[in-house]
């Protein structure tokens, strides 16, 4: 049987690991998921396509290690809900408002309206105090508040990433991802 060849996007599973885990110790460094937000968007912007999604996305890339590789999935298919048209629409537009919210909270802070609020917020509802991973004065407010706000996002969809992988198909994340949803809603309006 030959080896199947191994590209330098075989590891980039690795990256959604390194990078909760700096997150985890300095909140600052959440500021580095702002690459799986611009990185899909500019590859369906120039290049058309889901590039991006189907091969670069260290998060797909996880999921399917652990789901499908390290066996952790039930491997069921992914209910009809979860791919429906309305639902991944709706998804991206509460995932849309969530993320709106968080900057306004920067926004906020930045014009001392409100002070930093050092706390995660897993599932858009629950807090969890973070202090630890924040020295204050160490950067301005706000910029601590969005990584703070952009953290909680970041962990709160990796969370729902992992359920959904332990209860259907490993990827089933990808089927109603926001940025998936996005992406593809910029590769049909460039054709």
């Amino acid at each position: 049987m030959a080896k199947k060849i191994q590209h330098w996007y075989d590891y980039l599973w690795l990256w959604p690991i390194i990078y909760f885990v700096l997150g985890f110790f300095n909140i600052l460094f959440a500021w580095l998921g702002m690459i799986d937000f611009m990185v899909p968007v500019l590859l369906a912007l120039f290049g058309g396509n889901k590039l991006f999604c189907n091969r670069y996305c260290g998060r797909g890339l996880l999921l399917a290690k652990l789901g499908g590789e390290w066996k952790w999935s039930r491997n069921r298919a992914t209910p009809e809900l979860l791919v429906a048209k309305w639902f991944r629409f709706g998804f991206l537009c509460f995932f849309m408002a969530m993320f709106d919210n968080m900057l306004w909270q920067t926004y906020l802070v930045a014009v001392q309206a409100q002070s930093l609020r050092e706390v995660v917020t897993l599932l858009w509802t629950f807090k969890v105090p973070w202090a630890w991973a924040y020295t204050s004065g160490s950067s301005s407010a706000w910029v601590a508040q969005y990584a703070f706000g952009f953290y909680s996002v970041m962990l709160t969809s990796m969370l729902l990433g992992l359920v959904v992988m332990a209860l259907f198909k490993p990827r089933t994340w990808c089927t109603f991802c926001p940025m998936g949803t996005m992406t593809q809603m910029i590769c049909k309006i460039k054709r």
